[in-house]
């Protein structure tokens, strides 16, 4: 069986927080998941942590070249904000030159971005309707600059919200990169499967997710595409430790904001993260995140979004014990998960 590839076409990766390692424990951690039986990264796109306990926010793309040298799976970033931060052309950029480093081997995970990493260009923060809108602008500028650049031509656009003069990338890989886009909601769902290759989401109660797969499916439809082809991808937080009292002591100091039943998009600082975090309870986390020293209850809540339909996973431990969760996930759980 292929590397990481678990049974019928399901890939299970690692999903790596640079928000709480240094970016060098990052690629090594993430070369062990894959010697460990995981199929490649998922690597988190912040300019801050959530909370400053977490520490760190390296910059994804440099990690990512590090990642494409030492490892052999697929790898990128979950997810990057085409919006503010950056102009949709340099992402393309960024993306097309990953891509031809590494062929076939990038994806590009795309979002409509937070206000704690995004904010730090001091533009006015718009509220989610104006957010998505702009994400969707960035996917058909950077579709436009890899159809053109491809084909050897020249592009320009001019929007609502982006301009761009004359131009073309001039490093493409054989074959674009395939845009996923991240959403938990069923207007961009639909958005996503008219316009990208692919969705991203988080873990969620079953039933939300089967109705962002309707409406995906049925967007896809529309643009002619067969979303039974087209990636499902997930994002899945979790806690495992050798107790259940330590799993739930990292999930309460190393990832609070999994508790908080809020919408965060809007925060603007981990400081005040780390105040919110005060709030939260140890059953805020019920139903949002398992919390087990049982290998084996983690397994079953992976199988459930596997027979929900994702074919492509990548499993996050908040903890700071990441050896020995890869070990131990490695060996009991990613070989029993069956499509």
């Amino acid at each position: 069986m292929a590397q990481g590839v678990t049974a019928a076409g399901l890939t299970v990766g690692y999903a790596a927080m640079l928000e709480q390692f240094h970016p060098s424990e990052v690629v090594e951690l993430s070369a062990y998941a894959e010697e460990n039986g995981f199929s490649g990264v998922m690597a988190a796109d912040h300019f801050q942590p959530w909370v400053p306990a977490q520490g760190q926010s390296a910059f994804v793309w440099n990690v990512l070249s590090a990642l494409g040298e030492r490892t052999r799976g697929d790898l990128g970033p979950g997810v990057t904000a085409p919006t503010f931060r950056w102009h949709p052309a340099m992402v393309a950029q960024a993306s097309a030159t990953l891509a031809a480093m590494y062929p076939g081997r990038h994806w590009l995970g795309l979002g409509s971005g937070e206000a704690l990493n995004e904010h730090v260009v001091a533009g006015y923060w718009p509220e989610a309707p104006e957010r998505i809108n702009r994400m969707f602008e960035a996917i058909e500028i950077i579709n436009k600059l890899f159809t053109a650049s491809l084909a050897g031509k020249d592009v320009k656009h001019s929007g609502t919200f982006y301009k761009l003069e004359s131009t073309r990338l001039w490093t493409m890989p054989e074959v674009p990169p395939e845009i996923l886009v991240a959403t938990a909601g069923p207007v961009t769902a639909k958005r996503t499967g008219r316009h990208a290759d692919g969705l991203i989401t988080v873990g969620a109660p079953l039933e939300k997710i089967s109705g962002l797969f309707a409406k995906f499916a049925e967007g896809a439809r529309e643009a002619g595409k067969d979303p039974d082809t087209m990636p499902k991808v997930l994002q899945l937080h979790m806690s495992w430790a050798e107790t259940d009292e330590q799993a739930l002591t990292n999930a309460m100091t190393e990832w609070p904001n999994g508790g908080m039943k809020f919408p965060k998009a809007d925060i603007r600082s981990p400081f005040d993260f780390e105040q919110m975090a005060k709030l939260v309870r140890p059953e805020d986390f019920q139903g949002r995140m398992v919390i087990s020293a049982d290998p084996d209850v983690h397994r079953a809540e992976i199988q459930k979004y596997v027979d929900l339909g994702f074919d492509r996973i990548y499993l996050h431990n908040v903890g700071r014990n990441q050896r020995e969760w890869i070990e131990v996930f490695g060996r009991d759980v990613l070989p029993s998960l069956v499509r």
